[in-house]
């Protein structure tokens, strides 16, 4: 049985929403979703079952919002397996029509809490590495303790990571940028690539929402650790 370091009746980082989705997004979800998605059940995830390939690396994506940033790197990295997780439907229906217009066979995706995810379907020490892009900043104070960031959290996630896996960070709100910094860098199974923040690497490439932000001056901040 995985280890459950997280009580199940945890905060979510997340709120339900009902968002907007095209019918091409909705389309997709009806249509896509049987070759690429991945139903959540309290089982381990055979990899290599999942994605068809044997001996690759997988890495992990949490809330990957259209998916534009994941398939651009699942293209660029065409060797690794990325999986994928969203509660989203507009975002799972973007991401479905992206692997199908770009032909992205190193893509899956789970649509269900990234919590109950790692619990139960992720085996320790199984993943390469772990993206988390532009999380919900949750900026008022009241309620910081939704972000994912949190020390219980990240104890979970860098379970799952493999010796010398990474994880990578990236934020445009300077606070929570501070906050993760100080949470990973308390993480002593954690080793920081940088003296602090890092530069973007070439592979994570700029989102249109993040250019635009860059124009107006706007901050973005990454953070690269390792698992030791």
């Amino acid at each position: 049985m995985p280890d459950q370091p997280i009580p199940a009746a945890h905060i979510r980082s997340f709120v339900h929403r009902r968002g907007h989705i095209t019918q091409g997004q909705r389309q997709a979800l009806e249509t896509l979703a049987p070759k690429w998605m991945i139903p959540y059940e309290a089982k381990t995830l055979d990899y290599p079952i999942a994605f068809g390939r044997d001996n690759a690396q997988t890495v992990l994506e949490i809330g990957f919002g259209m998916g534009e940033t994941t398939a651009q790197i699942a293209q660029s990295r065409s060797d690794d397996c990325f999986l994928g997780v969203e509660v989203f439907n507009a975002g799972v229906g973007a991401l479905l029509n992206r692997i199908n217009t770009m032909g992205l066979p190193n893509i899956r995706i789970i649509q269900h809490d990234v919590v109950e995810v790692l619990q139960q379907m992720i085996a320790p020490a199984s993943l390469a590495g772990v993206h988390i892009y532009f999380p919900d900043p949750w900026p008022k104070k009241r309620h910081h303790k939704r972000r994912l960031i949190q020390p219980a959290f990240l104890a979970l996630l860098v379970s799952r990571l493999q010796p010398g896996g990474y994880l990578h960070c990236a934020t445009d709100w300077e606070h929570y940028a501070q906050q993760m910094l100080t949470v990973l860098s308390d993480n002593q199974d954690l080793a920081n690539t940088a003296d602090g923040f890092c530069p973007r690497p070439d592979w994570r490439p700029l989102t249109k929402f993040e250019a635009r932000g860059l124009r107006l001056g706007h901050g973005v901040w990454d953070l690269i650790f390792h698992k030791r």
